[in-house]
């Protein structure tokens, strides 16, 4: 396959196409190919984007409709989950072995590739010690990868990757990390997941000097990875298309969905020694709060009375744009079915917030009863997406801790704008790879795929 094209998708979040006259590297790539605009689809949040992105297809077809699985037998909600087998549409990079055995891929941090089949993966899964500690590491394919890139370029900086501290680090490590492990033998076909751009502009807004700052760091890796991988693929070999995941507008309140259901009297919570912890099986309905989208389960997914009752909670709830239910749902295509069964994992209810409105987790009402985790980074035990992870509470140094107060927050995505869903941009390095002046996320899988020649 020695003449074989390759394809280089970069994955960035909070990509709009006013940042690219601070990103020179981007506009040239887009003055030399494509810009494009891009509808990233409903919901327009990470890991649903994601796996649109890979696999062609819907959040009713893959499956991914959070950054959160809600499991409906167990009752059990976990955040972040890892394994690729959550996905139940087959992921480009199987689909492209299929059709060209031997052709070289490579999932680089994308967020739910672990146990990919692609040849390359890498995506941090610290290990956890039997003392409590944890050691940092990253899953890989080959297995031994990680020790090797971590020989070459030092441990990948968790803690540059989220939290308060989160910066240019954990991106310029994926980009670098990306073009060592694929030196040797390149794949045909790579997704890199660059996540820098979302951490300045959800901390102090899209328009903020420190994101607009961002850009130019951002840029500066991307034309080293570049280079770097067309060097040895040959550039004139070598496609290199970048999808923005999602626009992040500025936010202005929250809207705290738990709080408001535990108020009619629907939500139920333990109270321990350690803060009130939420009932998920005793609750008649509580909600997955995830960026600008909340999906709220209910207790009997099967009874619409209490499904109604409380869509209607919400319906006149300030913050809220759009309430969805039964057919809402199928239409926004996050279900194939009106009816949420036990195998769905999409909400009964899904919520959907003003564009200048956010979700936040909390259904404590008095601060003093949070739960210990509340203030601290902690991606899993948390009933949703927590933005407040990338602040310190100053009021506590020198102890780390997350504070509280959601309107430090000034920047956040998911919901989809009526009057613009081309929100961010698809820019292909060279002219003619997409033949419509528009572009929606699930129509990229099949540009790759015949670029790549499958």
């Amino acid at each position: 396959m020695s003449h074989t094209p390759h394809v280089l998708v970069l994955s960035v979040p909070g990509l709009r196409a006013e940042d690219l006259p601070r990103m020179p590297t981007l506009a040239a790539l887009a003055a030399a190919g494509q810009c494009l605009p891009l509808a990233p689809g409903f919901p327009a949040v990470t890991c649903p984007v994601q796996a649109t992105l890979t696999t062609g297809t819907r959040p009713a077809a893959h499956g991914i409709v959070a950054n959160g699985l809600f499991d409906r037998g167990t009752q059990h909600l976990e955040m972040w989950i890892s394994p690729d087998g959550v996905h139940r549409a087959p992921r480009l990079w199987d689909r492209l072995a299929a059709a060209r055995p031997g052709l070289r891929t490579a999932a680089w941090f994308l967020l739910q590739s672990k146990h990919a089949t692609a040849d390359l993966v890498c995506l941090p899964a610290p290990k956890h010690n039997p003392d409590g500690t944890e050691t940092m590491w990253c899953h890989t394919n080959p297995e031994p990868l990680y020790a090797d890139l971590r020989e070459r370029l030092g441990e990948f900086p968790l803690h540059k990757f989220w939290g308060p501290v989160a910066g240019i680090e954990s991106s310029r490590w994926i980009a670098r990390s990306f073009v060592a492990a694929a030196r040797s033998a390149p794949p045909h076909a790579a997704w890199v997941y660059l996540p820098h751009l979302d951490y300045a502009a959800q901390r102090s807004g899209p328009d903020s000097p420190p994101a607009h700052a961002a850009c130019g760091e951002l840029d500066a890796e991307i034309a080293t990875l570049v280079d770097d991988f067309a060097g040895f693929v040959g550039r004139e070999r070598l496609t290199v298309l970048v999808v923005g995941e999602y626009r992040i507008r500025p936010v202005s309140r929250a809207v705290f969905p738990n709080r408001i259901l535990r108020a009619a009297g629907l939500l139920r919570v333990h109270d321990t020694p350690d803060g009130e912890l939420l009932d998920m099986p005793g609750s008649q309905a509580w909600a997955l709060a995830d960026h600008q989208v909340a999906h709220v389960y209910v207790r009997d997914s099967g009874d619409r009375g209490l499904r109604d009752r409380v869509a209607d909670v919400f319906r006149h709830t300030a913050g809220v744009g759009r309430v969805l239910a039964g057919a809402d749902i199928v239409a926004a295509g996050l279900a194939a079915t009106a009816e949420q069964g036990p195998e769905s994992r999409c909400g009964d209810v899904v919520l959907e917030s003003d564009l200048d409105a956010w979700f936040a987790y909390p259904y404590w009402i008095d601060d003093a009863r949070a739960p210990a985790f509340a203030r601290t980074i902690d991606i899993h035990r948390k009933p949703g997406y927590d933005p407040l992870e990338l602040h310190l509470d100053r009021t506590r140094l020198p102890q780390i801790a997350i504070p509280l107060d959601t309107s430090l927050v000034q920047g956040s995505h998911g919901a989809v704008d009526p009057a613009n869903p081309y929100e961010t941009v698809f820019i292909a390095s060279r002219p003619g790879v997409a033949s419509q002046p528009t572009l929606a996320m699930h129509e990229i899988a099949a540009i790759v795929e015949r670029l790549a020649g499958a």
